[in-house]
């Protein structure tokens, strides 16, 4: 299966859903993450703040970062940068994952078999 790599800009806790100004994308991205997760894909994000030596050990991020931090966040698939700088949707998520995101997407507003929704 795919592993799929964030390296985030520095944040106070892991996901940046904290404090008193939350970025409305951080708690979308983060959702979409573990969504990618129920549907077995290995992800694991990294915080520049408290995990710098994740950076400086992949050489492909320690050297997208000689330009700065305006390359985060840094999405790696499989060991190979595939965004810089934004966070993408489930869609885009999906993709780069091999998974098809409209046989794994839940069906909003369907009924049970009951017939009661």
């Amino acid at each position: 299966m795919v592993t799929l790599h964030v390296y985030d800009r520095p944040m106070c806790c892991s996901t940046g859903v904290c404090g008193p100004k939350v970025d409305p994308v951080l708690p979308r991205f983060a959702a979409d993450l573990a969504w990618l997760k129920s549907q077995g894909v290995t992800v694991e994000r990294f915080n520049l703040a408290q995990q710098p030596s994740a950076f400086s050990a992949h050489p492909e991020v320690k050297t997208a970062l000689f330009g700065g931090i305006d390359c985060l966040p840094l999405i790696v698939v499989d060991g190979r940068i595939v965004s810089r700088g934004i966070y993408p949707h489930r869609e885009i998520l999906a993709g780069w994952s091999g998974i098809n995101p409209a046989t794994s997407l839940p069906v909003v507003g369907s009924c049970s078999t009951s017939g009661c929704c």
